[in-house]
């Protein structure tokens, strides 16, 4: 479960960045190189704040974490 909230998370952020940049401004671009570089990190470092914070709603990790997927 945690997975899946973690996908719908991350990509619902993606595209209302990608949004923001086109019609706000460009700058919005700079939030969906910060959203790519936490994923490179949670990659390499198998830790990954978006699960912590989950975690600490009560989301239950159903043996894969995001940083291992």
């Amino acid at each position: 479960m945690l997975n899946t909230y973690f996908r719908v998370i991350v990509g619902v952020m993606v595209l209302l960045s990608v949004v923001l940049t086109v019609y706000v401004s460009q700058n919005w671009i700079w939030f969906t190189v910060f959203i790519g570089v936490n994923l490179i990190q949670s990659a390499f470092t198998k830790w990954c704040l978006l699960e912590t914070i989950l975690k600490k709603l009560g989301i239950k990790n159903n043996g894969s974490s995001c940083a291992s997927c």
